[in-house]
């Protein structure tokens, strides 16, 4: 341990369930799940800074989207340093996320969604992976197969909150029982240094949210028949291959030439006979709920849906939403949003969103545009992170009387959901819809 640590005051930083863990180095994956405020992940920060600080190491440390990082795990690691009194010691560099330690290990925090700058760091003999049900099982694979430096005792440590038993975790460390893993489930009730106002929260999760009680209270994965859509999986798709799926022989059989097949668009005729429609909507957020904004194709006649863009972001203003559609190229697309604003639509229109659009509301209109939706296999591509959590987690209302689920969702994880609802509105009504070039 670096100079002036003592150990033993370090262990008794450490809660009493996580200590026999704190050196065990057998396992090369280590999976801590269980209920919100288990202290899981602070207790991984605390076992990876002691490790690196008794060996030269580094450690790579990652979320699915490398913006959630700076406010989370990072974070955690320089309050830790700072309380073990050698922060001054350390040459954190906060623009890059980097932190090295005074004996010259270095931790390198990285979103996976910045594939090609994860891919160039050489010589990593540890990984962290935060919130790991974000993640898909490909990006597990190739981190494990990066994983080989000639370090002793190289590890894995992944930290979640269970969410729905389709989740690629629940199939590969609880149905096919990955071989080697080391598995720790902890709930709040493990962790002794919980103030007493934050245990009286999560306990009243039994009356007012039973599905979150179960996931976020006891640590359990949410089962199947609880959640509003069923109909979706995750698939890794080309859109544009997705888009003109068909335009090829629908070419040929119409007579058009090669480079009408390879741009059909060119073509009015071929255009009009392309089935597969774009469509965008926005959910407007800003403090203690996000804005979402969700991109997404529909074949009604097929009944599928193929969701391909996102963005979910706290505290942002109109401008701020303005420049991001912008920076995605969709300022000149239909965008159909949340009619409860409709001062923040205006100025989003003056500002040079000229086609957004309101989004109908009335009675019952959200189970209606959850049947709607419903109707349909819907795709998610990998990318889109924070609607695979939504759709994982997006559950009905229970009744308290009489323990059965009701015909009414949850107010929660439906930011990016309600965004699909109002942008679907243009299909479901049959209202200007037109194929827009990929």
């Amino acid at each position: 341990m670096s100079k002036g640590i003592v150990i033993k005051d370090y262990i008794n930083m450490i809660l009493p369930v996580y200590r026999p863990y704190l050196k065990d180095y057998s396992h090369r994956v280590n999976v801590f799940y269980g209920g919100a405020g288990s202290g899981k992940s602070k207790f991984v920060v605390q076992k990876m800074l002691y490790k690196l600080l008794n060996d030269k190491r580094k450690c790579l440390v990652v979320r699915k989207v490398g913006a959630t990082i700076r406010a989370s795990i990072f974070a955690e690691f320089k309050t830790l340093i700072s309380d073990l009194g050698i922060y001054n010691q350390c040459n954190i560099n906060k623009s890059d996320m980097t932190i090295e330690l005074p004996n010259g290990s270095a931790f390198i925090f990285k979103g996976l969604d910045d594939s090609e700058k994860v891919k160039s760091i050489e010589g990593i003999d540890d990984i962290i992976i935060e919130e790991a049900t974000e993640l898909v099982e490909n990006d597990f694979t190739q981190l494990n197969l990066r994983l080989r430096s000639k370090k002793e005792n190289q590890q894995i440590h992944m930290m979640f909150n269970p969410v729905s038993k389709v989740n690629w975790v629940y199939k590969l460390f609880f149905v096919k029982k990955y071989k080697g893993a080391l598995i720790v489930k902890t709930t709040y009730k493990d962790n002794t240094f919980l103030p007493k106002s934050y245990i009286e929260s999560v306990e009243n999760l039994k009356e007012t949210n039973y599905p979150m009680w179960e996931i976020y209270a006891n640590g359990k994965f949410a089962s199947l028949d609880k959640r509003v859509f069923t109909n979706w999986e995750v698939l890794d798709f080309d859109l544009r291959s997705v888009m003109l799926e068909g335009a090829k022989p629908l070419a040929e059989k119409l007579g058009l030439n090669v480079v009408t097949m390879i741009n059909p668009f060119g073509s009015p005729v071929l255009k009009t006979k392309i089935k597969k429609t774009a469509y965008f909507g926005l959910d407007f957020g800003y403090t203690n709920d996000p804005t979402a904004f969700i991109a997404f194709l529909i074949d009604k006649e097929e009944r599928k849906i193929w969701i391909y863009d996102e963005f979910y972001r706290s505290g942002m203003l109109n401008k701020d939403i303005y420049d991001l559609i912008v920076k995605k190229g969709y300022s000149k697309e239909i965008i159909t949003a949340d009619s409860a604003e409709p001062k923040s639509i205006e100025e989003l229109r003056r500002l040079g969103l000229r086609r957004i659009v309101s989004a109908r509301k009335g009675k019952d209109s959200i189970i209606h545009g959850l049947q709607y939706l419903q109707s349909f296999k819907i795709y998610i591509h990998p990318k889109c992170v924070n609607a695979i959590m939504e759709f994982e987690n997006y559950t009905w209302q229970k009744d308290k009387k009489t323990g059965e689920y009701i015909n009414k969702p949850i107010d929660k994880y439906c930011h990016l959901i309600d965004a699909l609802r109002y942008g679907a509105e243009r299909s479901r009504f049959n209202d200007y819809g037109k194929c827009v070039a990929i």
